[in-house]
């Protein structure tokens, strides 16, 4: 029997998530044009005030900062400039990951203060080795798709930590990094380590290895260093990830949607400032978003509406055709449980389906305070099962296996059938979550439980991974500019 094509056949990619209308979307954008027009937003930077005014913006100064009220063209103006697509480029070419409409990737939370231990199992603070650690982990898990300097390197200088934390990063991966940037000389400190750990400035300049990140501050506010930061980004066209922290009930409207105007507001301020300063330079749209939980006063990123708001988050970055870095995965709870797998499935699973290009908060605990290598580990493994889901069921000729199944007939055995075998690598598979009988389970890992097993991958990976190798000579050239840098601050170590 013989199915010929046929005409005109709609067709999806896969499962998704439809948060919103185009209308309530339109409704979101024309409510932060209003925000923009009528209320501003407040600047602490005088040369970004100077860039705002020569854009087009009305700007009224005050003691120490100006508030800003900016045009709807300009809004709309600076949004398409930014590119629709950009190619995170690693120092691994085979790692470069390309943020496209509906791809989605993953990645761990980033900047948490504490580790637990995966030889101790217990919490300490976290430092530049486990900085690099972390990475070398991430470096090896597929699911992860680009790096993030997932905890602060506690044990460096404060005025050297973004410096020490690409430090330890460029030696343990070869994928691309998000981080956080200290000062505008910070950031040039920067450049030159990465230019050092590609080959040299022209290589960096075709290739840019690192993306920084700013914190606008809610409400609607650029601080002097996110301002710094921003321009300096774009001056040296390396982008920018502009990712705010609101929480809904505490420095947002205790209402998701007007969260979701002022958030999208205070990117959008971002980003236009980085194209005032560099037209085209690239842009993320980001968010970590969620609830201030009003009974206990903490930032609820276990939560469902961490999920809810950052899925929508999404659909307002495809809205303005801007790759998206959002939060999904997170957790609450203090150890890595039961909560904090429920937790991170819901969110994730919400980002994912929203179409989210990165979906950062991989191996967190505490409200962003802690990271756990098991955790990442067990979040791996539902990233994969994630991914999975997403990918949908196609409906195509040769999926529908309508021969096999005229030939196998009613009563028949699949099991048995050569289809079945050619399909089975098709099927998803488990590594750490565990599918056998139980008497091949107890056979295999003596009873032990998925965390203990999770720790021990994590240990092995850390000992055994051999990351994208640097350049030669590189490692000694990042030490000196790491050394210069701390004596030029006058911390340089006796």
């Amino acid at each position: 029997m013989r199915r010929m094509s046929r005409s005109g056949i709609g067709t999806t990619a896969g499962f998704g998530l439809g948060a919103f209308s185009r209308d309530e979307l339109d409704t979101v954008h024309y409510a932060t044009l209003q925000i923009f027009q009528d209320t501003g937003i407040k600047v602490m930077n005088e040369d970004a005030l100077e860039i705002f005014h020569g854009g087009g913006c009305d700007v009224e100064r005050f003691d120490g900062y100006g508030i800003v009220k900016i045009p709807s063209y300009v809004v709309e103006e600076c949004a398409f400039w930014a590119p629709r697509t950009i190619v995170y480029d690693a120092r691994d070419p085979d790692k470069d990951y390309v943020a496209e409409p509906n791809r989605v990737g993953f990645t761990t939370f980033g900047g948490c203060i504490n580790v637990i231990d995966p030889h101790t199992r217990e919490i300490r603070r976290a430092t530049k080795k486990d900085c690099g650690h972390i990475a070398r982990v991430c470096d090896y898990l597929d699911e992860i798709c680009v790096a993030t300097r997932s905890v602060n390197s506690t044990d460096v200088p404060a005025g050297a930590l973004s410096v020490h934390n690409l430090d330890a990063l460029l030696r343990n991966t070869g994928k691309h990094i998000f981080l956080g940037v200290d000062s505008p000389r910070s950031l040039e400190v920067m450049i030159e380590l990465a230019a050092a750990a590609t080959g040299g400035r022209d290589n960096f300049a075709k290739r840019p290895s690192f993306t920084p990140s700013i914190c606008p501050m809610s409400p609607l506010t650029l601080p002097e260093n996110s301002c710094n930061v921003i321009m300096s980004s774009a001056r040296s066209g390396i982008g920018v990830l502009v990712l705010p922290m609101a929480l809904s009930g505490g420095t947002s409207s205790a209402t998701l949607a007007g969260t979701l105007v002022t958030h999208n507001t205070e990117v959008l301020s971002g980003i236009i400032l980085a194209q005032l300063t560099k037209k085209g330079v690239p842009c993320t749209y980001g968010s970590t978003s969620t609830i201030l939980d009003l009974r206990f006063g903490t930032s609820a990123i276990g939560s469902p509406e961490y999920g809810m708001i950052n899925a929508s988050i999404a659909k307002l970055a495809q809205y303005y055709h801007l790759p998206c870095y959002i939060g999904g995965g997170a957790s609450d709870s203090k150890i890595p449980d039961i909560q904090c797998g429920y937790e991170f499935t819901l969110s994730a699973a919400l980002s994912a389906l929203a179409g989210g290009n990165i979906v950062f908060g991989s191996g967190v605990l505490e409200q962003g305070l802690t990271i756990d290598y098991a955790k990442l580990i067990m979040d791996a493994e539902m990233i994969r099962m994630i991914q999975v889901a997403i990918g949908g069921i196609e409906i195509s000729d040769e999926k529908l296996a309508m021969d096999v199944i005229h030939e196998v007939g009613p009563g028949g055995a699949y099991i048995s059938h050569e289809h079945s075998l050619r399909s089975m690598r098709s099927q998803s598979h488990s590594k750490l979550f565990d599918r056998r009988s139980r008497d091949d389970w107890m056979e295999i890992t003596g009873g032990a439980s998925m965390r203990e097993r999770a720790y021990e991958a994590a240990i092995g990976i850390i000992q055994n991974h051999q990351p994208y190798p640097l350049p030669e000579g590189a490692p000694e050239s990042i030490d000196e500019i790491v050394k210069e840098f701390e004596k030029e601050l006058g911390i340089a170590k006796i």
